[in-house]
């Protein structure tokens, strides 16, 4: 059934409704008044069925029925096949491009600086880049992206994630003031971050080498006798939901210092969750990440077989053969705060997950400030050195 959602308007007033992720409600500036996403979804789902049998109606020719929906291949939900090739990740083209009329209501933007290109509601206003701080970015039409399959939810808003930056920048004196700046600080963004969720088993055939040390004592000697073993262990394990972000702007090591995400919260995408966020556009497609997937899982299963060895010394673990088997890739988005200062010709980037509060960000030393510090510091040594010894002879005089 096609649909015809316009934006999201509150039912009491038609102002615009906006996602909350600190009640996980729609919500209204205007009137105050605040809505499930589904009880939202249903009422437009109402309108867009009225709408869409006025429009078969209209266009069907005279004696031919409307014809009946059908789903294309395009939409089925894409799998890897099991031969643990990279080859078998399927390409962009196994997934969904269809947002149906959504797209009519959706901007995108680009940066001219660092090429990020961002997409939103139309109600959502951008006007600088969350990765590089580029405070002009370029309006255009919404057009060729995937829909994702799934999105997890903003769960904590913008009020908290300025009071855990302020946290953070509090425990750094020597901090250049551009990052403390409270307007700079209120510019943070709520960006959903596109990630491939990849589903694999691996059986994993690993040789360890270990030691066993005693130490033990024969009269006036200690004696040490170190037993060395082949140890082998084998097993599987299966993995779902790796998480690879299809970023090129974000840090792989920032994202994964971000996880853990609960994908309990997971909800099936819909458009209901954009209003006042930016979604980024994915520039690394699931084939090129799912070797990166791939390296995760198998060094996890090394792991797991390296805490079946007991009662060793010491364990190395000497070779690792590995067997992938592929299953679903999901394209989702995830919620990630993002605040980018310039500071000396360097950028600086602030990630919050947007679900649980971790955050992660590489923070500045000002020369000045600690240059000034250094001298206060000094002064006041002097000073104490100063007056210790004037008390001392006053000490020495009458005493």
């Amino acid at each position: 059934m096609p649909s015809q959602i316009t934006n999201y308007q509150c039912p009491a007033c038609t102002g615009p409704l906006h996602y909350s992720g600190s009640t996980g409600r729609l919500e209204c500036e205007y009137c105050g008044s605040s809505f499930d996403v589904a009880e939202i979804e249903k009422l437009y789902a109402q309108k867009d069925a009225a709408a869409a049998a006025a429009m078969e109606k209209e266009q069907a020719a005279p004696g031919e029925a409307p014809k009946a929906d059908t789903q294309s291949e395009e939409d089925a939900e894409p799998q890897w096949v099991d031969t643990g090739s990279e080859d078998d990740v399927p390409d962009d083209g196994a997934f969904s491009t269809d947002w149906g009329a959504d797209a009519e209501k959706m901007r995108a933007y680009t940066c001219p600086s660092c090429g990020a290109e961002l997409i939103c509601e139309e109600t959502t206003a951008a006007t600088s880049c969350p990765y590089c701080g580029n405070p002009t970015i370029v309006p255009g039409k919404f057009a060729g992206a995937l829909r994702p399959e799934f999105v997890l939810p903003f769960r904590l808003d913008k009020h908290s994630a300025i009071r855990a930056l302020k946290q953070h920048y509090r425990g750094n004196p020597f901090l250049p003031r551009v990052f403390s700046a409270e307007n700079h600080i209120e510019e943070i963004k709520g960006v959903y971050v596109p990630f491939w969720l990849f589903d694999e088993t691996v059986t994993g055939d690993a040789r360890f080498a270990a030691r066993r040390v005693r130490v033990r004592r024969e009269g006036d000697y200690e004696v040490t006798s170190i037993d060395h073993f082949a140890v082998h262990r084998s097993g599987t394990a299966s993995f779902t939901r790796i998480p690879a972000d299809g970023s090129k702007k974000m840090p792989d090591d920032y994202m994964d210092s971000l996880e853990p995400f609960d994908y309990n919260e997971l909800k099936a995408f819909s458009t209901a969750y954009l209003p006042g966020y930016l979604a980024d556009r994915y520039d690394v497609s699931a084939k090129e990440c799912a070797a990166r997937a791939d390296r995760r899982c198998v060094a996890s299963t090394a792991e797991l077989l390296e805490r079946d060895v007991v009662g060793y010394s010491s364990i190395n673990l000497v070779e690792m053969q590995s067997k992938v088997q592929h299953g679903n890739v999901h394209y989702a988005l995830l919620p990630v705060w993002l605040l980018n200062t310039k500071w000396n010709g360097k950028n600086y980037l602030y990630a919050m997950n947007g679900q649980t509060g971790k955050f992660v960000g590489e923070l500045p030393v000002s020369g000045k400030r600690v240059w000034t510090a250094t001298l206060l510091l000094t002064a006041l040594l002097t000073g104490l050195f100063y007056f210790t010894g004037i008390a001392r002879w006053l000490l020495e005089l009458f005493l």
